[in-house]
């Protein structure tokens, strides 16, 4: 009697761990080829850089050439298409270049790559030192603010002004009870995260770009195939998934680290910022002297996206002060464009 319901159970046990296995394989998805995504989502901009170490940058020179340099870092799981909005209308003002970081885009890095935010500074770095950029302006959103306001404090003679777009950084101790993305929740499970690296995440991704909006509308299919899709070139979903392991191993901002930052900054975020707790925002603000501090009513985590007019001229009104005060030479366009709007308040 005994052995037969232990058989029974250990049939029952085989037969959930073939359905398992086969649920897997089923939604287990390969990777998608560099050449099959550039042909899809490389623009008449795409440029390609290639660094030591062997990762191969990918990135964006557009805008004014003679223009005032605003470097644009993107967030987590993003690429340079989270910034096409302050492009289209600061374009005519500043040469802007944005790049795709390590395991995002169209970025390649080698296999073993390192993944973490000062790995990603540092690859910043050396490709603006490749490319002849100093004196610039940066700009972050995300995980692509902790990169800026760290490329600030390591490389301060090189940049003039920093803005940072609901940036991250601070040690978020209400995670447990946030409405964080589920999938970020999932990625972030030592034990289920390698699982899910490989599944089909269309759904999880869908969800958590909604929770990154107020105005859900705006993530349609286009914008979930991008992230499905660019997540999925080679070596790009272990570089994710190293980042959320890694998410509570990292230099986590703090007064006094901020404290150094001597240049110009200007903060925005969302007030209904789901991913970063938008109080983040008054922490900066709080910690860097003299810094800005901006929000936007009913805007969540891309204010860039979501809020592309205002988010972009309260940038060109700061960086047209801080242009005003430098050494810059600005384009005409953007000193009258400024002028004209102050006259206006």
């Amino acid at each position: 009697m005994v052995r037969g319901i232990i058989g029974a159970l250990l049939a029952l046990v085989g037969l959930v761990a073939v359905l398992a296995g086969g649920a897997y394989l089923m939604l287990r998805r390969a990777d998608v080829p560099y050449e099959t995504l550039a042909a899809q989502y490389e623009s008449a901009a795409s440029r390609y850089a290639e660094l030591p170490g062997g990762v191969r940058v990918h990135y964006r020179d557009e805008g004014q050439p003679n223009g005032p340099v605003l470097v644009l870092i993107h967030g987590f799981s993003a690429s340079v298409h989270t910034w096409e909005p302050w492009v289209a209308r600061l374009g005519d003002e500043y040469r802007i270049i944005s790049l795709d970081l390590p395991g995002h885009g169209l970025t390649r890095a080698p296999a073993g790559y390192q993944a973490s935010i000062e790995a990603f500074r540092d690859v910043v770095h050396t490709f603006l030192q490749a490319q002849g950029v100093t004196n610039f302006a940066i700009a972050g959103n995300s995980m692509g603010g902790n990169v800026a306001w760290e490329y600030a404090l390591a490389y301060p003679e090189d940049v003039n002004a920093l803005i940072l777009v609901d940036a991250s950084g601070w040690e978020d101790t209400r995670l447990e009870a946030s409405e964080e993305p589920t999938i970020f929740k999932l990625l972030r499970n030592p034990m289920l995260g390698p699982v899910m690296r490989d599944l089909d995440n269309t759904r999880l991704v869908h969800d958590g770009l909604e929770a990154a909006f107020v105005n859900t509308a705006l993530v349609d299919d286009a914008m979930v195939n991008r992230y499905v899709q660019l997540s999925r070139a080679p070596g790009h979903r272990e570089i994710l998934l190293q980042m959320t392991l890694g998410f509570r191993e990292r230099h986590y901002a703090t007064a006094e680290r901020l404290a150094a930052l001597q240049m110009p900054v200007l903060i925005m975020a969302g007030d209904t910022d789901r991913i970063v707790p938008t109080e983040h925002a008054q922490h900066f603000h709080d910690a860097i002297p003299g810094s800005q501090l901006v929000i936007f009513p009913s805007t969540g985590h891309v204010p860039q996206e979501e809020r592309p007019e205002e988010s972009a001229t309260t940038a060109n009104e700061f960086l047209y002060r801080v242009i005003e005060g430098s050494a810059l030479a600005p384009c005409p366009r953007s000193i009258a464009k400024s002028m004209r709007a102050a006259e206006l308040r």
